[in-house]
């Protein structure tokens, strides 16, 4: 299928990451031209952007668009795993406070000084990968963290609803290079960052007639089958 990304210009924030590298390779390969942006660019053709800086994001997006001329897709991957939070922490108030402002304002930050220059152009995707924890007890952090992305992506998603800008979220479980089809009670199922990656390249493609919604990758956390 051709997802019709040719010539698109495509910004993936935390495109060096273990996800974010793999999204970014798979938009390549659909002749989208990619634009990496992290902390720390390791590219040529990487940009420097801190999501936790307003300045710094407002930067990158002019970049681009100084570059390039338009911006069609943005990707953003930028936060830690849930792995690397503190587990004696999940319930402190500073650490939710903190991860809630790396992953779920991070993705507001990107996503509003983008979105206006689609909303110009007549056309726009924005994708946040956020988490299943989001549907789990147990981790506040992980939880907050990832529901806030997820109704703030959902609130840009109906406010702009008609410009041709389109926001959804993609929620992984947990992402392995091997993922197994097995989904226990009570989880999530696994998938990897190639699976990810697939998924996110039709989402940022125009054939994708989707907003406002929050997809789980792998398996929707599991319920109880009744016999």
């Amino acid at each position: 299928m051709d997802l019709q990304l040719s010539g698109r210009v495509v910004l993936v924030v935390g495109g060096t990451g273990y996800i974010g590298s793999v999204i970014a390779r798979r938009a390549r390969q659909e002749g989208a031209t990619v634009v990496v942006a992290s902390r720390h660019p390791e590219e040529e053709e990487g940009i420097e952007l801190d999501a936790s800086d307003q300045p710094s994001v407002e930067k990158a997006i002019a970049s681009v668009l100084a570059d390039h001329g338009r911006l069609d897709g943005v990707v953003i991957t930028a936060a830690p795993p849930a792995h690397l939070l503190d587990p004696k922490r999940l319930s402190d108030p500073e650490q939710i406070t903190q991860a809630m402002d790396a992953k779920a304002m991070s993705f507001l930050r990107v996503a509003s000084a983008a979105i206006p220059h689609m909303v110009d152009q007549g056309f726009g995707r924005v994708i946040g990968i956020s988490g299943q924890n989001a549907f789990l007890t147990g981790n506040i952090t992980a939880t907050v963290r990832n529901t806030v992305l997820s109704i703030a992506a959902k609130s840009l998603a109906d406010e702009f609803a008609g410009t041709g800008v389109a926001v959804n979220v993609i929620n992984p479980g947990l992402v392995t290079d091997d993922p197994s089809t097995d989904v226990a009670l009570a989880r999530p199922g696994q998938s990897s960052p190639t699976q990810i990656a697939d998924l996110t390249a039709f989402l940022l493609s125009p054939l994708a007639n989707i907003s406002g919604e929050s997809i789980s990758i792998g398996h929707h956390l599991r319920g109880v089958v009744l016999p």
